[in-house]
């Protein structure tokens, strides 16, 4: 059985993290293989959105701790830089948006590659938990770089800290994450997200991507003209002429994607 399934449909490429016996904890052979495929989707043609997902009852525990104490796996140092931080900037270097649906518990490691992706929703019943204190860690997979951009310094330290369990609803009212569904509608209703980004000029999107990236080390005046640098680009797409014909002529856009 593959930990990671991947299916390609409609411009959308569907990532499952498939462990659902070990609440898709992370081993070596998941991780590797979800930077394997995130690397394929950075060159796929047509695509236009991520959507990654869990399968069985979470999203993912975070790391496989039989893997760490096991005197013969790959260790802290190695499960970091070969894991979990290759995961991170993959997901932030990809110029597609990407979609975590967060269909139930997300913990550690599972929470904070979720907390990288672009937009995050989740089902009601879901929950996210900063469980490294419990263990004596600190929070990785750049837990302490997202999560206080997306909730502020004293939230971020506090559930870091203290490793509350934040449920769904509580998440979406801090801001950390955008949208909750019902458990019986988060399918489809996550997944009409992913399709309405597809359908949506995907170099614009990419370029919105990159200028919130860059504006967490900007000062204004560095913002200011990266936009104008993005914006010169985006303006020079087959998208952005399609979008400003279809306004004029009263219709909806049919964007391609380039």
């Amino acid at each position: 059985m593959n930990s990671v399934l991947f299916e390609l449909k409609d411009g959308i490429a569907f990532i499952t993290l498939n462990r659902p016996d070990k609440l898709n904890a992370f081993n070596r052979e998941m991780a590797l293989l979800l930077q394997n495929i995130l690397d394929e989707c950075a060159d796929l043609p047509g695509l236009r959105c991520i959507y990654i997902t869990g399968a069985g009852k979470g999203f993912s525990a975070g790391q496989d701790l039989a893997e760490v104490v096991d005197p013969n796996g790959p260790g802290m140092e190695r499960i970091l830089q070969e894991h979990y931080n290759p995961i991170v900037a993959r997901i932030r270097s990809l110029n597609k948006p990407v979609v975590a649906a967060v269909n139930g518990v997300a913990a550690g490691a599972g929470a904070n590659i979720a907390l990288a992706c672009d937009i995050v929703v989740a089902g009601e019943s879901a929950s996210f938990i900063q469980a490294f204190s419990r263990i004596g860690l600190i929070p990785d997979s750049g837990g302490t770089w997202h999560l206080p951009r997306l909730i502020g310094w004293q939230k971020a330290s506090a559930i870091m800290m203290l490793a509350d369990k934040i449920s769904a609803n509580e998440a979406e009212r801090m801001g950390m994450i955008y949208k909750v569904f019902s458990d019986a509608d988060f399918e489809s209703s996550s997944k009409k997200i992913a399709e309405t980004l597809a359908a949506m000029p995907t170099m614009a999107l990419a370029y919105i991507k990159e200028a919130l990236t860059n504006s967490a080390g900007n000062d204004l005046e560095s913002q200011l003209s990266t936009e104008d640098e993005l914006q010169q680009k985006a303006a020079a797409t087959e998208d952005f002429k399609e979008g400003v014909k279809a306004f004029l002529e009263k219709r909806s856009p049919v964007f391609t994607g380039n």
